[in-house]
């Protein structure tokens, strides 16, 4: 058999949605560079191009946002069900269990109408555990708003920066959607049972959860408070790399060349905070760890990864630490949803062999019965 770990190399899915070009440094969504997309379009422009095949025109826009602010209200039987699970519950077990009591569509194949449901619902079901966690009234959504500053809103209860909104829109896009990541395979192997779309979230909320898909941002924040100042950087760093350590934020499993999230969100961020000191250490950070890198492991090709500007894009908001990987999550959902869709339009159900390793002929002529 042809065995790879991990099904590495293997080709499963082909697909419409998006090209990883990790040689190249390029992600595409439907024929466009996601990096453009993130500088000039806004999240909901996204995914209709995601769940359409093409950027909306004003009036197909208008009607894709009332579709959204119509599905944005969390229904009391949700909120119930989050008032009971423990305080201590991790955020994403929280979103994998109220998605989990959405009604889905009793008939198969999944609906652009559940689509827009959970896409819709996720920022509100976040935004409602984690005020209650904080003993903080609710902040019913605001249809005067879009995805994205609704988000920070509920959150909040401010009316967010213009600055906050343009970058974390710029975040949302770049994150909805990279191709077939572990999440998005969970997501089209439950769809290709032909299981519901609010299942296959569930199980892509699953496997996001897991520390090394989703969990890389939290990592950068640290080193980055730990580090503190430019003075301490290169020490700390060298420290690290001489013990051999990982360096949080740098190198990706697909990405040999810069990865243009990463460049995208910096180009973002510095254009509005030019002036800011944390923002001003992180780019010290980032350019003297390349340059230690390059020293430590010549011919790695290890470059800042998009999680390293995720936290610089979490820190500007002061988005809370435990909301890293739920954010995360709420952008990734629209992709998630398009990844759905689109295996429910020509589906087989996967299923791969397995190699046997164990043991055989552990029953022999002395042992057998009778």
């Amino acid at each position: 058999m042809n065995f790879r770990p991990g099904l590495e190399g293997i080709t499963a899915v082909q697909t419409n949605l998006s090209s990883v070009d990790g040689e190249n440094g390029r992600l595409i969504f439907r024929g466009y560079h996601a990096d453009e997309l993130a500088r000039k379009y806004t999240f909901e422009e996204v995914i209709y191009l995601l769940w359409y095949g093409e950027l909306p025109a004003q009036n197909e826009l208008k009607k894709l946002k009332k579709q959204l602010h119509e599905a944005r209200n969390l229904p009391e039987y949700i909120i119930r069900i989050i008032d009971e699970l423990p305080e201590d519950m991790e955020m994403m077990a929280v979103l994998r269990t109220s998605i989990s009591s959405l009604k889905a569509n009793p008939e198969w194949p999944p609906t652009l109408e559940e689509a827009t449901r959970i896409t819709a619902i996720i920022p509100t079901i976040l935004a409602y555990r984690y005020r209650s966690l904080h003993h903080l009234e609710f902040i019913a959504p605001n249809h005067q708003l879009d995805h994205v500053s609704n988000y920070l809103y509920m959150l909040t209860g401010k009316i967010p920066k213009d600055a906050h909104i343009k970058v974390l829109n710029a975040y949302f896009i770049l994150t909805a959607e990279h191709g077939m990541n572990a999440a998005t395979f969970t997501s089209r192997v439950i769809a290709s049972t032909e299981s519901d779309l609010f299942s296959a979230v569930c199980g892509a909320i699953g496997a996001m959860k897991g520390p090394l898909h989703g969990g890389a941002p939290t990592g950068v924040m640290s080193m980055l408070n730990e580090i503190g100042t430019m003075e301490n950087t290169e020490d700390w760093l060298r420290k690290k790399l001489n013990n051999n350590e990982k360096l949080m934020g740098f190198g990706h499993r697909v990405y040999k060349t810069n990865d243009p999230r990463a460049e995208a969100l910096s180009d973002v961020i510095e254009s509005l905070s030019a002036n800011d000191d944390w923002f001003a250490l992180a780019r010290y950070v980032e350019n003297t760890a390349i340059r230690l890198l390059k020293e430590y492991k010549p011919g790695r090709r290890l470059y800042t990864n998009v999680e390293f500007y995720a936290a610089a894009v979490f820190k500007a908001i002061d988005l809370p630490e435990m909301l890293y990987t739920p954010t995360f999550t709420a952008s990734r959902t629209a992709g998630w949803s398009a990844h759905v869709l689109e295996q429910a339009e020509n589906n087989r159900i996967f299923r791969p062999l397995s190699e046997y390793t164990g043991l055989e002929n552990m029953i022999n002529e002395n042992t057998q019965r009778g």
